[in-house]
């Protein structure tokens, strides 16, 4: 089954076609959950407290990682910060430019390369796309190459340890890398592996990758907020 780009469809559709679309997310876990396409189109006012803190502590210029329908840009650009939105969804892309994203580039974010930013941004668990443990240290030492000096990496994740409560904690994988699936309409997306990190453990990497972690913020459902800044030689 081919990699199908579901969300930036269900984003193209609900922005061009003012469509009430049904995104779900499967995964090996449990049932499927519906994502609610309106996440992607939230005011400032409407987005929860932990985006609202990344939003505020963003600095200089940055650049917003999986920037999806543009949301978080456009508040920022709001605040007359410099942004760059980095989506690899090409539909996602063209709404962004749309809805009025000065600066939008459609890349992959292992494969990206420019200037060095102020701020790294990733939220709605954006940092997801780093697949697995290995592939978080990855990610670490590709931001090292769009750092600025003094730059900061503003990012939210979850613990979900808890919905292994009833279960077994698995003893060959890191439980936070889950299989996912898009589902939209009659259309399916194949597998892919998405990361949920705990604070400890990604504090641990971080730290390794020479890299300071600050927690800014934790809600009750799990979710915390992060700060990461290259430490001191």
């Amino acid at each position: 089954m081919v990699m199908i780009d579901l969300p930036g469809l269900a984003i193209k559709d609900y922005y061009e076609q003012n469509r009430s679309s049904r995104l779900y997310v499967h995964d090996r876990f449990g049932p499927k959950v519906l994502m609610p396409v309106s996440l992607y189109f939230r005011s400032f006012a409407q987005m929860p407290e932990l985006e609202q803190l990344a939003v505020r502590s963003s600095k200089g210029s940055v650049l917003d990682i999986g920037a999806g329908a543009g949301s978080h840009a456009l508040e920022l650009q709001e605040r007359g910060l410099d942004v760059c939105a980095l989506e690899i969804s090409e539909s996602g892309c063209k709404v962004m430019r749309d809805r009025g994203v000065r600066e939008v580039v459609c890349a992959d974010f292992f494969s990206f390369s420019g200037r060095k930013y102020d701020t790294l941004l990733l939220l709605m668990n954006g940092i997801g796309l780093c697949s697995d443990l290995q592939g978080f240290g990855v990610f670490l030492e590709k931001a090292k190459e769009l750092l600025k000096t003094g730059g900061q990496i503003i990012f939210d994740s979850c613990d979900i340890k808890y919905m292994y409560e009833e279960f077994i904690l698995p003893s060959n994988y890191y439980y936070g890398e889950v299989e996912c699936s898009y589902q939209y309409g009659s259309l399916r997306s194949a597998w892919f592996k998405w990361l949920y990190i705990d604070y400890s453990t990604m504090q641990k990497i971080a730290r390794s990758k020479g890299f300071e972690s600050e927690q800014l913020a934790k809600d009750s459902n799990h979710q915390y907020l992060a700060k990461l800044t290259l430490s001191a030689l």
